[in-house]
């Protein structure tokens, strides 16, 4: 009867938590860089008084191989955290092998740090040992703090901050379309992106629970030193 009044209680509490971090990790990593680095080499080739197609097509072509580069770190990073799962899954799977009663006193520990008293832990302890896989799992997860990677996480993070990198890179590029002078179309970008800057930055402290708008400021002030400085060093460079 207590089971059935717990599982109605589960089934009718639903709690809101974001789970989409990894996701909206690598679309910021992505849309960052992507309206941050195409904005900046805009800039810069702005101050050196290139036309506006030139500019266009440096810009796509960087848009191009920094949506590769980006997603490319991004799949190594993931693989990487895979591949360390994995050795400190069979790692720990051999301790509890070769050293059982070690294993068992360090789950003990770990519920000890939770409060739990002696006559508590144990009962638990013996069921762990008497379920290996259950075991494994609890050490992996609250002795080393590590949760099993989604298998198809490389290429999902690879995908997402390769075509996020692409949305945010095509913004300050878009006045040069329609903008032949470079000197005008500059400006517009400027505005463009710095506007694209501060809603990104916004929906990045909504999503990560930090200030909308103080995140949004910080994100569209990163955004126009940069640029700032690439179109500064630019006529640096050309005086």
């Amino acid at each position: 009867m207590a089971q059935e009044q717990e599982k109605l209680l589960l089934e009718e509490h639903t709690e809101k938590h974001f789970t989409a971090g990894e996701i909206v990790r690598d679309m910021i990593i992505g849309i960052s860089d992507g309206l941050t680095v195409p904005f900046a080499l805009a800039a810069g080739l702005s101050g050196a008084n290139a036309s506006s197609s030139i500019i266009l097509t440096a810009g796509i072509a960087e848009v191009a191989a920094g949506a590769i580069s980006m997603g490319l770190g991004g799949y190594l990073a993931a693989k990487s955290e895979a591949d360390h799962y994995t050795r400190e899954l069979k790692r720990e799977q051999d301790e509890i092998i070769a050293v059982p009663e070690t294993e068992a006193a360090e789950v003990a520990e770990i519920l000890s740090q939770y409060g739990i008293e002696p006559h508590e832990y144990k009962p638990v302890v013996n069921a762990l040992r008497k379920n290996p896989q259950a075991w494994l799992d609890f050490m992996m997860k609250f002795e080393l703090g590590l949760e099993k990677p989604d298998p198809k996480r490389a290429l999902h993070s690879a995908f997402t901050i390769g075509i996020a990198y692409i949305i945010g890179g095509m913004v300050p590029l878009i006045p040069y379309a329609f903008i032949p002078v470079a000197s005008k179309a500059v400006l517009a970008s400027v505005g463009l992106t710095l506007i694209a800057l501060f809603v990104f930055g916004f929906a990045k402290g909504y999503f990560t629970g930090n200030n909308p708008i103080k995140s949004a400021l910080q994100t569209a002030l990163i955004g126009a030193i940069a640029s700032a400085a690439a179109f500064g060093m630019a006529k640096v460079v050309q005086g």
